[in-house]
């Protein structure tokens, strides 16, 4: 599996996404809304775009649909729950599904609402496990729910799919939000070293070449991973007493939800 992270530079900082097979050259495209840039990039290594893979349904993630398809051909798949809302669906999935690229690329769908209600993740198994999470998990953060979502149904999505994810996986999400994240994480855990390096690390970051972290480094710096941590806990409750002395990890993760909306 050959996976190309491609930058956008828009106002949404967006991440888009080729996945190609080494063997045959055909590609599948992941959000692809600056299709120029996609397309760009598939031709230059002579790879053939034959799918389309919304994670969701918002327009900066399905906006580059329309002209993708007209230039390659492909079909789409998205969350099957979400044909009413993106145009041309060919094949809507659900958890277990899996879409296959070329002869060697297998991902398998995770059905994670939050974001949305009609969200998917991709995660592939192979030498490199490596997790396609859209709007669902950012780098040190979360998706917000204001547009679609729910934050209970984000946290079960955290609580019972994405904290068994293996550890080694790397990290792909549909936007980069990092700096502010890794802020937000300073802010409610001041105390987290790991936070605080690796703002230091990425403090010149080019996103077009973003650092890539893993599920193990995203469980010490990723507030809503980090729902027994003391620190957090104790300041949540000084501002929140109503949360009382031993506050539910769900609490927790629905108060930080909260704040992070606001922040």
């Amino acid at each position: 599996m050959i996976v190309e992270q491609i930058w956008t530079g828009n106002a949404y900082r967006n991440f888009n996404y080729l996945i190609a097979c080494p063997n045959t050259g055909d590609a599948l495209a992941i959000d692809p809304l600056d299709f120029e840039q996609c397309l760009s990039v598939a031709q230059s290594h002579n790879w053939h775009i034959t799918q389309i893979l919304n994670t969701h349904e918002h327009g900066d993630h399905t906006g580059g649909n329309k002209a993708m398809v007209a230039a390659t051909g492909a079909s789409v798949i998205a969350h099957r729950n979400a044909a009413g809302r993106i145009p041309n669906m060919a094949r809507g999935v659900t958890a277990g599904d899996v879409i296959h690229v070329g002869d060697s690329v297998e991902l398998e769908c995770l059905d994670t609402p939050g974001h949305t209600m009609s969200h998917i993740c991709l995660l592939s198994r192979g030498k490199q496990a490596a997790l396609f999470s859209g709007d669902t998990l950012f780098n040190a953060g979360a998706g917000n729910c204001h547009n679609g979502g729910h934050p209970n149904e984000l946290y079960e999505t955290f609580a019972t799919q994405l904290v068994s994810v293996d550890p080694a996986t790397l990290l792909y999400p549909g936007h980069d939000y990092l700096t502010n994240n890794l802020q937000f994480t300073l802010d409610r855990e001041p105390d987290n070293a790991d936070a605080q390096s690796l703002l230091k690390e990425i403090k010149n970051q080019d996103p077009s070449n973003a650092l890539v972290t893993s599920l193990y480094r995203e469980k010490k710096i990723n507030t809503f991973f980090r729902l027994q941590s003391a620190t957090i806990i104790a300041r949540l409750q000084a501002e929140f007493p109503e949360l009382g002395d031993t506050p539910s990890p769900k609490a927790v993760f629905l108060k930080l939800r909260e704040l992070r909306n606001q922040w």
